[in-house]
Order: C-alpha cells, then sequence, then structure tokens
C-alpha cells in the first residue's frame, strides 16, 4: 500500500447469472458468459479496500470464487459475499478455507413467501441449513439479509426473531430499480403497512443491548424514509471512497443508477488510471446530482461512517426515550408519514417519487 493512500469500500460483481428467479429481479434474464467475467489477472489491478462485498449474480455459481477470494484477501481487510446459499457444498467448503470470512445468505420470509418470491424451489430450506452448518462451524460473521416488499413484510419481524435467536446478523433493503436490477417497475403499493413493520423491528433493535443493532435500527428507519420517496438522510459519497466492479470489468459509482455509469474499465486500464481518468470526474459530477435517492447498505454504511454524529445523535435520542417509553420509535417521527395519514399528500403524489416507471400499472 502507497504511503497515504486511501483505503476503498468495494464491491465486486463476478457474475450476473443467477438460478433464482426473484419477482424483483430480473438479472437472471441477461447473464453473464462465464469467458467474458472478471479473471484473477483483473482482480489483481484491485486498489486496497477496507471492506469488499462480493456479489452477483449468484458468485457461487462461479467455480473459481476460492482463487478469487484468495486475491481479495491479500488487498482486502474484510469480505462478505452475499449468496442464496443454494450451494451449500461451496459455501462450507470456502468456509473452511476462510472462518472469518462474511457469509450473507437472502432469504425474503419464511418459508412459502421466500420460494415464492425467489423462484427457487426449496430455497429456504437450502438458505437456512447452510446457515445451520456454518454457525456449527464456528464462523461468527454469517446473517440473513431481507428485500423488504409488500409480500414480505409482515414477515419481517418473525424473520429477525430466527436471526436473534440463532445469534445471526440481520441485513435490510427494499425494492429498488435500476440498469443493475433489469428492473424499473419495483415499487411498495402499501407503504403504511410497510412502514408499520419497519417500525416493529426498528423499536426490537432498539431494545436490544447491541449498539450495532441501534445503528441498524437508524438504517431501517432511512428505509422508511426511502420507501416514502424522500431525500436520502445521509449524502451520498459513491464513486469518491466507494465503487462497484460488474463481471466486464466497468468499475462504477454504485448499482443504483437508472442507467450503467461507466467510470473505466479495469481489464484495458490500472486502476490509477481509472480512478483518476478525466470519465471518472465526469461520473463523480453527476453523483453529486443525482435524484434516485437510494437507501441501500452499500452506499449508506460508508456515509455512516463519514457522517458518523447524524446517526449517533439519532441512536442517542433513542436510547434515551427508550429509558421511558416502551415504544422509542414511531414512524410518525418523519413528517412525510403524518402527511400521508392526514391526507395531505396522496398515494399518487408518493407513487410519482418513486424510481417506478410504469406507475400506472400499480
Amino acid at each position: 500500500m502507497k504511503k497515504n493512500e486511501k483505503k476503498l469500500n468495494g464491491t465486486v460483481i463476478v457474475t450476473y447469472r443467477c438460478n433464482a428467479k426473484c419477482n424483483m429481479c430480473n438479472r437472471y434474464l441477461f447473464p453473464s458468459k462465464p469467458e467474458e467475467e472478471l479473471t484473477i489477472e483483473t482482480i489483481r489491478k484491485l486498489p486496497n479496500m477496507y471492506f469488499t462485498n462480493v456479489t452477483g449474480g449468484e458468485p457461487f455459481i462461479r467455480e473459481d470464487l476460492p482463487d478469487i477470494i484468495r486475491e481479495l484477501y491479500k488487498k482486502s481487510d474484510r469480505i462478505v459475499i452475499s449468496t442464496n446459499g443454494f450451494f451449500t457444498d461451496r459455501i462450507i467448503s470456502l468456509a473452511k478455507e476462510f472462518p472469518q470470512i462474511g457469509i450473507r445468505i437472502s432469504i425474503e420470509g419464511l418459508e412459502e413467501t421466500n420460494n415464492k418470491i425467489r423462484g427457487l424451489p426449496d430455497g429456504y430450506k437450502r438458505g437456512y441449513d447452510t446457515l445451520m452448518k456454518l454457525r456449527k462451524m464456528g464462523l461468527r460473521d454469517i446473517g440473513f439479509g431481507m428485500t423488504i416488499q409488500d409480500q414480505n413484510a409482515h414477515e419481517l419481524v418473525p424473520l429477525y426473531d430466527i436471526s436473534n435467536k440463532m445469534g445471526m446478523e440481520f441485513a435490510t433493503a427494499s425494492l429498488h430499480n435500476s440498469f443493475y436490477f433489469v428492473e424499473k417497475r419495483n415499487i411498495i403499493s402499501d407503504r403504511q403497512m410497510v412502514a408499520e413493520n419497519l417500525e416493529l423491528l426498528i423499536n426490537k433493535m432498539l431494545k436490544s443491548s447491541s449498539p450495532k443493532k441501534w445503528f441498524r435500527a437508524y438504517f431501517n428507519h432511512g428505509l422508511i424514509n426511502y420507501i416514502y420517496g424522500q431525500p436520502r438522510l445521509l449524502p451520498c459519497d459513491m464513486s469518491f471512497d466507494t465503487f462497484f466492479i460488474d463481471p466486464y470489468g466497468d468499475v462504477m459509482p454504485c448499482n443504483g443508477t437508472k442507467d450503467k455509469e461507466i467510470m473505466g474499465n479495469l481489464n484495458r486500464q490500472n486502476w490509477d488510471e481509472l480512478w483518476e481518468s478525466k470519465e471518472a470526474n465526469e461520473i463523480r459530477k453527476k453523483v453529486r446530482c443525482c435524484n434516485r435517492q437510494c437507501w441501500m447498505i452499500g452506499s449508506v454504511s460508508p456515509a455512516m461512517h463519514n457522517y458518523i454524529w447524524i446517526p449517533a445523535l439519532w441512536v442517542l435520542k433513542h436510547f434515551l426515550k427508550r429509558l421511558i417509553s416502551k415504544k422509542p420509535y414511531s414512524m410518525y417521527e418523519n413528517k412525510i408519514c403524518r402527511d400521508y395519514r392526514d391526507g395531505k399528500v396522496t398515494k399518487e403524489q408518493l407513487d410519482r417519487l418513486s424510481t417506478c416507471e410504469i406507475i400506472e400499472e400499480h
């Protein structure tokens, strides 16, 4: 590492191939070809990172994933792989070699709901069994990842309770539209119901003894804000200290833009040339004017570190409230929730604030 070089936050999309057919993501319809995907030579050109998320598609479709992880551990302090947990044997084998690795298995609710949303027969059982095997192995950095929508919001707290009893992490997201998901019609229809379930989750997290969960409560507070189409609670610094790289070697600011924004291609360039290029700086200008208002952990986590006083003050306020109230958080702390409840804003107006491009069909 060069003197005074700043470590980055990176997401490596190793493949667009996927064995699931999720209702909120059409990426499986447009897979990458094995011969097009990131090579070890390109992986070696990546910069030093303090955190790396490895994702897809389904990353464990790549049989050479262990080779990729070996290279990434030479330049990354921490690695977390996002997976549907279906390829149990491959996951267990990798975990044996890298017991410090993080694994997040996407589970979209209880068994029937998960399998319906993910279009993956026996997906819940395969994912759950994989988690249990990882736990028995002694892996610490494991957990669930859930994308909240109308179909599964009522199972948000039950799934959190399961993860809590198992001593596992619980990560949340909501519906987004972008080039990455190959989707433009994702939308929450019953915002109030979804927000009420998030409110229950937030209060459970605030009542825990874990400071980490208190800050996750803040993230979920931001999800309510996002679902109602409001400006982000924190600035977005994507492309400044955070990047995504796709299977084709294209480096992007994030995965939330409507169209794919390319800063450069690492197959053809070295990192410094790419990161300091005119094209990269033009993308950074776009980021500063972006109106997508995304609230995904990939952009929010680094923002929470960069602007720590904002979530910290929120956490402190609600920590004190929990000393005097059984319900320290209310969704109506958000003005937009009050305005919607009081009829000052309509569902149609909120729909137009979303990134859904075909709102008349909902």
